[in-house]
């Protein structure tokens, strides 16, 4: 388990990360989510002893990383997929990481298999694209059987199939019991991958729930009616306080009530109803919605005007 109490990072007069406290619990994916400058990589390197707090604490099954006697036997981590020396071979990088925390060279050939590198084991990593990159870094994770893993942006140059392979790799860690906590920002894979979700902004706690309850919250979840009445059902839809967009002549959208209660209206109304069905908004959408106001770097689309 990873446990942040009040984890404060500041740079001069810049707060990184303000007042963090949470629980990342065993037995599920977490996914750490949040705009650029968010602070979600200053948090994984003061879980890691990277950085120093400013204040608060964070901890790795009750204790600082910093005192682990055998760190990558309790947590295992990939941060930069570039993190090996580029002249070293693959297993020749692995044997030195192994050895130095007392774990068995033997583990090198069974994460290196588990990864999909046991062909190119003695190719130097500098000759590895970003993808197989990635595949040592998870690998370098796995090296010592950790219960809390944490990945930032694992998929990162991987094709669809090596997504494919890492979203089973996290789910099959975390049914295991172990602590998943992955940072990303593909909110498609993350809404296939994770149970939980952590969302910050500007350095701040926005969400931490499970992946249905922040899709549940967001305003662009509606119910979809299409009906030859659409105009006369919008009217007493309102009358009864939902919210109702005229998508087209004969659809709407309403919020605010639930399917039964909109059935049952139209049935009253004597209404015909051709659908009447649950729309909701996917993650990204959600995501979007709840971080709107924490987003550091915003472009602003230029309207571009042609002289005829």
């Amino acid at each position: 388990m990873i446990g942040l109490r009040g984890l404060t990072k500041r740079y001069g007069a810049k707060t990184a990360v303000d007042d963090l406290t949470l629980d990342i619990l065993p037995g599920r994916v977490t996914g750490f989510l949040g705009p650029n400058g968010a602070g979600k990589s200053t948090t994984m390197r003061m879980i890691l002893g990277l950085d120093r707090p400013t204040s608060g604490r964070a901890l790795v099954n009750g204790r600082p990383y910093t005192t682990l006697r055998h760190p990558l036997r309790e947590v295992g981590a990939l941060l930069d997929a570039k993190a090996a020396h580029p002249r070293l071979t693959a297993r020749t990088h692995l044997t030195a990481v192994a050895r130095s925390n007392g774990i068995p060279v033997s583990r090198v050939d069974e994460v290196l298999e588990t990864v999909g590198l046991a062909e190119v084991a003695h190719r130097r990593t500098g000759s590895f694209s970003l993808g197989m990159g990635q595949r040592l870094g998870i690998a370098g994770a796995l090296l010592g059987d950790p219960a809390v893993l944490m990945f930032d942006e694992p998929v990162n140059g991987l094709d669809p199939d090596g997504v494919r392979w890492v979203r089973r790799l996290m789910r099959s860690l975390a049914a295991e019991g172990r602590t998943v906590f992955v940072s990303s920002h593909l909110m498609s894979e993350m809404q296939e991958t994770a149970d939980q979700l952590v969302v910050l902004g500007r350095g701040r706690l926005i969400a931490d729930a499970p992946v249905e309850e922040v899709i549940a919250g967001s305003s662009g979840n509606a119910v979809r009616v299409r009906s030859p009445q659409a105009s006369r059902l919008g009217g007493r839809l309102a009358a009864e306080g939902a919210r109702v967009e005229q998508a087209a002549d004969d659809e709407l959208l309403v919020t605010g009530l639930t399917i039964e209660h909109i059935g049952a209206l139209a049935h009253r109304e004597q209404a015909v109803l051709h659908e009447l069905s649950p729309r909701s908004v996917s993650l990204e959408e959600a995501y979007m919605e709840l971080t709107a106001s924490s987003v550091e770097y915003a472009a602003v689309a230029a309207e571009r005007k042609e002289r005829i």
